[in-house]
């Protein structure tokens, strides 16, 4: 709780001023506090603070650093954006929401520099139907962002920005999640640039969920120029272990709701009673629960990993550690190879991912959607960018399994 700042002595050069400061993500971000109302800065909600104003920046909005604790945490590699006396933020702004300029050079230039690496962080932003899927056995999928880019909207208006689902409106406004993890390996996200998911960017309002696929890489925003990645082929990831669902509630506290743990199959609860009613409006989740989902065997994807030539289900820890997915400690030998596999077909000419298989039918999501595709299939849109339909099994084509081998240094 704030205002740790004044114990810590954390001090931050913000705009010529020397802020009272808080550490956020690690450094990607930091609090700001002020006894005196300044422009852009709120209320601070906090109850008994000795700062009455605060607001949150991103560390690339930062100019000094006094006081910082020393972090092994490495730091992404920050966005990166030309500015010159021709062309400013506001015109670089301008062209990352603009879909005309989805080829233009200087967009797909500064678009590449926010890259993933081997640990990343990554962040889906969830309403609270979706973060019910995921206690109840989804994977990460579809769109989302490295944390490093988003970690100074943190409370519930400013990440609504973010979301991806259809239940705006219907959700506690006080109160929104988010799913984290560390990525396993940078092949499993694409940038939705150019032609890369061009079907998307083409999509008319009626047949989509969400705000729409610009083309440039870039999120739709009246304020802030945010990458974004999808999912390669738009498909569910393996969760690694410690993958995190979070709460923020208005005055930016993040609250980990819960852990997930690979060896027992399910979230563990972290939150305290005095969090517990952040999860009041999420559909069929009892907030002193922990949820081990029922259907772990039917995973559309999973982790294979090869230890002295037999092959094992693994589990990934990013950065460092791949190893057996075993409950015993003395059996989660490293693995030698590792990659991820999923099941792939064709419906109607189209190529998907399958999901699942139930009594004759087959569940598929379409790897790179466009209109002709949906119309095609029939396909549902349920969060931006996936759609998905039931197929009968028997017109099933080209179904395979593939792996995905993943290069362990």
């Amino acid at each position: 709780m704030a205002p740790s700042a004044a114990d810590t002595g954390l001090q931050v050069t913000h705009d010529g001023v020397v802020y009272a400061a808080e550490e956020v993500a690690h450094g990607a971000a930091y609090e700001l506090f002020s006894t005196e109302e300044v422009d852009g800065f709120q209320r601070n909600p906090r109850p008994g603070s000795a700062f009455a104003w605060h607001r949150f920046v991103h560390v690339t909005e930062v100019t000094a650093v006094q006081g910082a604790r020393d972090s092994a945490e490495v730091l992404e590699a920050p966005l990166m954006i030309p500015l010159n006396r021709a062309r400013g933020w506001h015109d670089i702004h301008a062209l990352s929401q603009t879909p005309a300029y989805a080829h233009d050079p200087t967009v797909a230039g500064i678009r590449r520099t926010a890259a993933i690496r081997r640990g990343t962080r990554m962040i889906k932003v969830l309403s609270a139907r979706q973060l019910s899927g995921y206690l109840r056995g989804w994977l990460p999928y579809g769109f989302c962002y490295r944390e490093h880019d988003v970690a100074h909207l943190r409370t519930p208006a400013d990440l609504a920005l973010l979301r991806t689902d259809a239940d705006a409106g219907r959700d506690n406004p006080d109160v929104i999640y988010a799913l984290r993890w560390r990525a396993a390996d940078l092949y499993d996200f694409e940038i939705p640039l150019g032609d890369n998911h061009r079907g998307l960017g083409g999509m008319p309002a009626h047949d989509r969920v969400g705000p729409p696929v610009l083309g440039t890489g870039f999120t739709p925003s009246g304020r802030h120029i945010i990458p974004e990645f999808v999912t390669t082929d738009l498909a569910d990831l393996p969760l690694p272990a410690n993958a995190t669902l979070l709460a923020y509630t208005p005055d930016g506290t993040e609250v980990v709701l819960y852990t997930y743990q690979p060896e027992q199959r399910g979230w563990l609860r972290m939150v305290g009673p005095q969090w517990r009613h952040l999860l009041a409006g999420v559909p069929d989740i009892a907030p002193d629960q922990e949820y081990v989902p029922s259907d772990e065997k039917n995973k559309s994807t999973r982790l294979v990993g090869r230890y002295r030539g037999q092959e094992y289900e693994a589990v990934a820890d990013p950065p460092g550690e791949f190893r057996v997915l075993a409950m015993t400690r003395a059996a989660r030998y490293p693995v030698e190879a590792l990659s991820r596999r999923g099941a792939y077909a064709r419906w109607r000419g189209v190529d998907c991912m399958v999901l699942r298989q139930e009594s004759g039918w087959t569940r598929l999501r379409m790897c790179r959607p466009d209109s002709d595709g949906v119309a095609a299939l029939g396909a549902q849109c349920y969060e931006r960018g996936i759609y998905e339909a039931w197929a009968p099994a028997a017109e099933i084509t080209d179904h395979r399994m593939v792996d995905i081998e993943y290069v362990l240094t």
